[in-house]
């Protein structure tokens, strides 16, 4: 593979947006169990208890968007009013006059009375929460999850299957497996190339945690271990302090080389290449 020197506005030019659908199969079964909730001008302790009794998880998503509280939120409030003994269905079923007194006490019944009857159908404005809320992660987790599947398609190109290694801790110069990778050529055991590929469609602490990711990838890994960076999105044009030590990395030696999907040619070229060099 030919040594190169790359400069941050190669890497700007070549970024696209990284789009990705929030509507997984979790969300679709909580809209269902919203558009079966009675639209109504009291709401009470059977009307919660039958909520949940339908489809636990759904419903405790559900309840979370009726009082507009993140998932981690949620568990310390429940936590403060229930005590030691978990908050899942488990708890549901063992107690469940206690636990539907502490969301009674969370406010729930009248938090469901407001958003049923408002002007507008009180569906939209929760969907659009759940959205907003656990859409926003799901989305950054379909970027991810994209981005390595397209990785891996090139990858199949070059590569026997058995070849390549996924989402695994991979075994560095100490002779432990201790650091994570998103690819591992040959094998976790013995690999000759690291990948991560890494895709971004909203600014935020995780670019900046990539950088961390890469340090501890080079600590672990053989000197001889090639290391290659495949990432994407245009928020990188917002994190460009960020983008700019990944390319001191890649100028260092430390990064052999960065992709974004407009470089798959690129990618493709140097890992026929590496694969004659390394007789894979």
């Amino acid at each position: 593979m030919k040594r190169q020197r790359q400069k941050l506005q190669d890497i700007i030019s070549s970024l696209t947006p990284v789009d990705a659908n929030w509507l997984d199969e979790h969300a679709e079964v909580c809209i269902q169990l919203l558009r079966q909730v009675p639209e109504k001008k009291v709401y009470t302790k059977k009307d919660i208890a039958k909520l949940l009794s339908e489809d636990f998880l759904p419903a405790s998503t559900i309840i979370r968007l009726f009082l507009d509280l993140s998932k981690d939120e949620m568990t310390i409030r429940m936590k403060d009013q229930l005590g030691i003994g978990g908050i899942g269905i488990k708890r549901f079923k063992r107690e469940p006059e206690a636990y539907l007194e502490a969301l009674c006490s969370l406010g729930l019944p009248q938090k469901m009375k407001v958003a049923v009857n408002m002007p507008l159908h009180w569906s939209d404005v929760l969907i659009e929460r759940l959205k907003g809320g656990r859409g926003s992660a799901i989305k950054g987790q379909q970027r991810g999850r994209g981005l390595e599947d397209f990785t891996e398609e090139l990858l199949l190109q070059v590569f026997d299957k058995i070849q390549i290694d996924t989402r695994c801790r991979f075994v560095g110069a100490n002779g432990q497996s201790t650091e994570k990778t998103d690819f591992a050529i040959p094998s976790r055991n013995d690999p000759h190339i690291l990948i991560e590929a890494k895709a971004y469609g909203a600014t935020g602490s995780k670019q900046t945690d990539i950088l961390g990711d890469i340090a501890r990838i080079v600590e672990q890994k053989r000197s001889d271990t090639v290391m290659l960076l495949f990432t994407d999105g245009i928020t990188w044009r917002e994190r460009l302090s960020d983008l700019q030590k990944l390319v001191d990395l890649q100028n260092t030696g430390s990064i052999n080389r960065i992709y974004t999907r407009t470089m798959a040619s690129e990618f493709l070229s140097d890992m026929k290449q590496l694969k004659n060099e390394f007789e894979l």
